[in-house]
């Protein structure tokens, strides 16, 4: 069985601090993972190739994150950025699943 890594407040030593950072990243990507699953079901649902991109959508999403961040006290300017380019990267992939799909 895999240990857990400490709390980022119980870390004392960089190993420890790394441990985390790296079991947190791979929870991260298979969380994008689940989020890109979404993406193929959005263009599996859409009928639509112009639907993929929702301008308002984006703007909503974005915001929403940028709030989460200000709620948990981490850099909403630096969340906003991510954000960004993951919505824009999803809408890529989402009208390339749409192509796939519809051939």
């Amino acid at each position: 069985m895999t240990e857990l890594p400490l709390s980022p407040e119980n870390c004392t030593t960089m190993p420890e601090v790394r441990a985390g950072v790296d079991a947190l990243d791979r929870e991260l990507v298979a969380l994008l993972a689940r989020r890109f699953g979404y993406m193929r079901a959005a263009a599996r649902i859409k009928g639509s190739r112009d639907a993929v991109r929702d301008e308002a959508r984006k703007a909503s999403v974005i915001a929403a994150a940028v709030a989460e961040a200000e709620a948990h006290a981490i850099p909403a300017d630096v969340v906003a950025d991510i954000w960004e380019r993951l919505v824009e990267g999803s809408i890529a992939y989402e009208f390339t699943e749409w192509d796939r799909i519809r051939g």
